[in-house]
């Protein structure tokens, strides 16, 4: 019977959480995100391809865009797309999209140990 060791357990998986926001609120989004313990970001400048009068309907001024790129713990993610969710609604000029895709692997230890924000991960193998 194999036995759970506690490194083990500590092994998160990751998803790479994809949000695009308005230009003007790339800064803000990442903060935001960055309190999910979110260690890797990278934005992306963007612009958007809806006809004038879509975005008037759905209450968007201009198309300038960014795609921001988290990495984020899986057990993290759905806080931080709730929390997005959330300022999406209430964030005046703070409309966006956010959507997770789920990473199957990783190459390095100290390479996951970053991105999971997992200092305390140990490898057995010495």
């Amino acid at each position: 019977m194999a036995r759970k060791t506690k490194t083990q357990s500590d092994v998160k998986k990751l998803k790479l959480l994809i949000t695009v926001v308005n230009r003007k609120k790339t800064e803000f989004f990442t903060d935001f995100l960055a309190g999910f313990e979110v260690n890797f970001q990278t934005s992306v400048l963007a612009q958007g391809t809806a006809r004038s009068d879509t975005l008037h309907l759905l209450g968007l001024e201009d198309t300038d865009r960014s795609v921001i790129c988290s990495l984020i713990r899986e057990d993290r993610a759905e806080e931080a797309l709730r929390g997005l969710e959330e300022k999406f609604q209430t964030l005046r000029g703070g409309k966006g999209v956010a959507f997770t895709v789920p990473l199957t692997s990783v190459i390095g230890v100290a390479i996951y140990r970053f991105l999971s924000n997992n200092r305390a991960f140990v490898s057995e193998e010495k």
